[in-house]
C-alpha cells in the first residue's frame, strides 16, 4: 500500500473483526459484537470500527437542514438504546448525529475516525488484508457496512454536458432557498424527488417533475406482512447476485396530506422522461420543452462497495451474491445495510444476524500472522 506516493512498510494490525461504517448498520454490527463478548481492540483480538465521517451520525450527518426529524420516514432506533424525547422540528442531521454520539459513547464502542477504507485484500494465513488511511488491518472476518450515500447515482442522458444551468444530486442538495426564482427540473420517482418538489415548488418560479415510471403511491399503513414481502423481492435479487434495489422501490411511496396537496396544486404532476437536455433545459419526445435553470437528479445512490473489488466477489450479473449477510464468494466477508437490509430496521437485523455468524467463524482455530 502507498500513501502521499510512499510505500507502507509497518506490519498489519491483526483484529478479529473489522466493521467498515459507522452508520445504523455499522454501529448495530458494534453492538451485537459487543453483546457476544469481543470488545474494542486495537491489537489482535476483538474488534475495531472504522468510519470515514467527520463525526458520528452516519449518512444522516448530511442532510439538508430542512429535513427536520418529524419529516424522516422509517427512523428505527437503535438496538438497545431508544431515541426519545426529540425535538421534531431540529433538523434530523442534528438529532441523529447527536443520538449517534451518545449511542457510541454508552455503549464504548471507540469509533476511529475520520479513516477511509481504501481496498480490502487477500492477506496471509487465511486472514484479510484492509488498506486504510490509517495503516493496515489483518482481521479474520470484515463486516462491511458502508451504505450507498457516497455513491450518488448520475444517469446519463443526451446533451448533459451542454446544459448551461446547474445540475446538482440529492447528495448536494441544500435546500429549497438557494432555488428562489428559479425554473428546476427535479428528475427521480422516489421519496427524495417528492420531498424536493414540495419543498422547492413555494419559493421557484416554476417546477417540472421527470421519472422514468409513473410513480406509485400507498394509502394507509404499511403492515407487516407487506414489509416481509417487500423485503423478499429486494432479498431475492442479492441472492442471485444481482444489484441490490432499494426497499422503497418495492414498496411505492406513502401517501400523506402534503402529497394530496401537492397533486392537486399540479405540483407532483409526474411527465415521462424526457428525449434529451439542450443549453436551455428539457425537451420530451412530443415536442415540449421546459426551459430550466437547474437540474436537480434526485436518482438514488449505488452499494458503496468498491474497496472489496480485489476480492473479486462480483457475479456475473453485476451484483454480490449474499446469503443473509455472507458473502457467498468469500464467507469471511458479511455486507450489511446492503440490499434487504438498506433500511433501519433490517439493518439492526443483519448486524445481529452476521455477528453471530462470524462468532462461529472466529470459533475455529484462530490463524497467526
Amino acid at each position: 500500500m502507498k500513501q502521499n506516493g510512499t510505500p507502507r512498510t509497518e506490519a498489519p494490525r491483526p483484529v478479529d473483526v473489522l466493521v467498515a461504517g459507522a452508520g445504523q448498520a455499522g454501529l448495530s454490527a458494534a453492538y451485537h459484537l459487543r453483546r457476544s463478548g469481543l470488545e474494542p481492540a486495537d491489537g489482535p483480538g476483538g474488534f475495531v470500527v472504522l468510519d470515514h465521517a467527520p463525526r458520528p451520525g452516519g449518512a444522516w450527518q448530511f442532510r439538508w437542514p430542512t429535513l427536520t426529524y418529524g419529516r424522516v420516514h422509517g427512523m428505527h432506533a437503535l438496538p438497545g438504546m431508544e431515541l426519545t424525547g426529540a425535538d421534531e422540528t431540529r433538523p434530523s442531521s442534528e438529532v441523529i448525529g447527536a443520538y449517534f454520539r451518545a449511542y457510541e459513547e454508552r455503549f464504548g464502542l471507540r469509533v476511529r475516525r475520520p479513516v477511509d477504507v481504501r481496498a480490502v485484500r487477500e492477506g496471509e494465513g487465511g486472514r484479510l488484508l484492509v488498506e486504510t488511511s490509517d495503516g493496515v488491518w489483518a482481521p479474520r472476518a470484515l463486516i462491511s457496512a458502508t451504505g450507498t450515500w457516497d455513491r450518488p447515482f448520475w444517469p446519463r442522458y443526451p446533451g448533459q454536458e451542454e446544459f448551461r444551468g446547474r445540475q446538482l444530486h440529492t447528495a448536494g442538495y441544500p435546500g429549497p432557498d438557494t432555488f428562489a426564482g428559479q425554473r428546476v427540473l427535479v428528475v427521480g420517482g422516489g421519496t427524495s424527488a417528492v420531498q424536493h418538489l414540495l419543498e422547492i415548488a413555494p419559493v421557484a418560479a416554476a417546477t417540472a417533475w421527470a421519472t422514468r415510471r409513473p410513480p406509485e403511491f400507498h394509502d394507509g399503513p404499511f403492515d407487516e406482512d407487506q414489509g416481509r414481502q417487500a423485503v423478499a423481492r429486494v432479498d431475492e435479487r442479492v441472492r442471485q447476485g444481482l444489484p441490490p434495489r432499494s426497499v422503497v422501490s418495492v414498496t411505492g411511496l406513502p401517501m400523506n396530506e402534503a402529497i394530496r396537496r401537492g397533486m392537486a396544486d399540479g405540483t407532483l404532476s409526474r411527465r415521462p422522461m424526457f428525449e434529451r437536455l439542450t443549453p436551455e433545459g428539457a425537451v420530451w419526445a412530443d415536442g415540449t420543452v421546459f426551459a430550466a435553470d437547474v437540474v436537480l437528479w434526485a436518482t438514488g445512490f449505488r452499494a458503496a462497495v468498491d474497496h472489496l473489488a480485489p476480492l473479486r466477489l462480483r457475479e456475473p450479473g453485476g451484483g454480490i451474491q449474499v446469503d443473509g449477510t455472507r458473502v457467498v464468494r468469500d464467507p469471511r466477508v458479511h455486507l450489511v445495510g446492503y440490499g434487504p437490509s438498506a433500511s433501519t430496521i433490517g439493518a439492526n437485523r443483519a448486524g445481529r444476524a452476521a455477528v453471530r455468524e462470524i462468532r462461529t467463524l472466529l470459533a475455529r482455530e484462530p490463524v497467526a500472522v
